[in-house]
């Protein structure tokens, strides 16, 4: 047989490819495209709950996208009390196949990818959904993923104002610290959700909730305003959707009844939110079949529950500048 040999990434090399907000977000887009056109496979994650939810489970994510000619499988732990260990939440492996013989590929540390493709396909609904003239930013949560949600907005719209919110005081603190030096702009951390949430332009819920729990008030929303909540518990009020002139998902495969956790879980469950009703995948947006904001009147919200795809393609694009740049190991596979 002939050797194998595989790429090997871990957080450090992560780290030092320091891919740029442009890289990340091409990367993504690019994956969002494909899905768009047809042109990947995304099976519904699955989880291994190995105690109790509220505890933390693994996720594991399966996708491949025949433009990077990739399939890939990753799995992404999220314990809640990491934080108590001196750990992140979310710790997470990519494993990336050639999807014509099986041969594994690479094997790379997917904590970073995880949190920036979650930042990027955020940012990306902004950039379709959003209105192009959105100032206000309200932010709840300051998980991994909520740093790269607040960079990757802000980089697209460059807002006046930034608001963020968590349940623990050091937590959005040190969250707020961390934006303001990276962004070179005050941030505004609140107490509550209110303060947080009424009236931005974008408003992003990102909250890790033991239980579902309507502290996301519909009538913080403002017309036009656009609306991504993505907590594993459901934060939000059941008569959101009805304001909403457009939903749209990431994958409805993943997003359909029967499913596990997700802010519209119970919206999906009792046909309030259907197959039917909705306006679009964000990957038919974005590869031009369907409309994206038509008007600024328009209140649009954006449901994403995490796509394999996009850690595909952040992987591919890590591997290849990992080679150009001399960073990582090669493995001995066989």
């Amino acid at each position: 047989m002939q050797e194998i040999w595989i790429d090997y990434l871990n957080a450090l090399d992560a780290k030092a490819l320091a891919l740029t907000n442009d890289e990340i977000l091409d990367a993504v887009s690019k994956a969002l495209d494909a899905q768009g056109r047809g042109e990947t496979v995304i099976e519904p994650r699955v989880h291994l709950v190995p105690e109790s939810s509220d505890k933390g489970h693994f996720n594991v994510l399966r996708g491949y996208v025949k433009a990077l000619n990739y399939a890939g499988v990753k799995v992404v732990g999220d314990f809640v009390d990491n934080y108590k260990v001196d750990l992140p939440s979310e710790l997470a492996v990519l494993n990336l196949f050639d999807p014509n013989t099986g041969v594994p590929k690479a094997i790379i540390d997917a904590t970073a990818i995880t949190d920036m493709r979650t930042g990027a396909v955020t940012a990306l609904g902004a950039k379709y959904l959003a209105r192009k003239n959105s100032k206000i930013l309200g932010h709840i949560g300051a998980r991994g993923t909520s740093y790269w949600n607040v960079r990757l907005l802000d980089h697209l719209f460059d807002f006046d104002e930034i608001r963020v919110h968590s349940r623990r005081p050091e937590s959005r603190d040190a969250f707020a610290k961390r934006l303001e030096a990276d962004l070179g702009k005050k941030i505004i951390v609140t107490d509550n959700w209110e303060d947080c949430l009424k009236g931005a332009d974008i408003m992003v819920e990102a909250s890790r909730l033991p239980e579902p729990e309507a502290l996301f008030k519909t009538e913080w929303v403002k017309k036009g305003a656009f609306v991504v909540p993505y907590g594993t518990m459901s934060a939000l009020e059941f008569d959101l959707t009805d304001i909403m002139d457009k939903v749209v998902v990431d994958d409805w495969g993943q997003c359909g009844p029967g499913k596990p956790f997700g802010a519209l879980r119970r919206h999906v469950d009792e046909g309030k939110v259907t197959a039917e009703n909705l306006h679009a995948e964000i990957g038919q947006i974005v590869c031009g079949m369907k409309p994206g904001r038509e008007s600024d009147e328009e209140t649009i919200l954006f449901w994403h529950r995490g796509l394999s795809t996009t850690d595909v393609a952040l992987g591919a694009a890590m591997v290849e500048k990992a080679r150009e740049m001399n960073i990582g190991q090669r493995l001995r596979f066989a």
